[in-house]
């Protein structure tokens, strides 16, 4: 799992996004019954319901933005890309100012034009790692059912 991505162009047009890629390729597992678990792992990564997650985590970025004028916290959205051998479930916020995406600014802070600091607050992370560890462990549950 990708947790942050700042940039990414086959992602979201904004200037912040949170990736969750779930690989549908396995590399390295012991030889028996290995068929049968790749064909698992292929479907488990497909069953997993990326759109209730992607709701939840846009609720959760919601709830956690600072809020002034709520624009950042209104502005968070998600998107999912199905590539060859992956699926990914991108969360963005399409907040931006002046060129500067506002929610990047309020999770790591920046500079006021009068030379002070204005100090980051990390609620990005702890607002989507539970969505993100749920979709791991949901994928993994598809993947080593019987």
């Amino acid at each position: 799992l990708s947790f942050f991505c700042p940039v990414r162009s086959t992602c979201c047009s904004s200037s912040i996004c949170l990736i969750s890629n779930i690989t549908r390729s396995v590399t390295s597992i012991s030889f028996s019954n290995l068929e049968k678990f790749l064909k698992n792992a292929q479907k488990g990564a497909r069953a997993v319901d990326l759109n209730a997650y992607g709701q939840e985590g846009v609720a959760a970025l919601m709830s956690a933005t600072p809020i002034d004028s709520g624009k950042t916290a209104l502005s968070w959205y998600y998107e999912i890309h199905e590539e060859k051998e992956s699926t990914v479930i991108s969360f963005c916020n399409s907040n931006i100012q002046n060129g500067v995406p506002i929610a990047v600014i309020l999770q790591y802070g920046h500079g006021t034009g009068t030379g002070g600091w204005v100090q980051g607050r990390d609620y990005i992370n702890p607002a989507i790692q539970p969505i993100f560890d749920e979709i791991a462990n949901r994928a993994w549950r598809e993947v080593t059912k019987k």
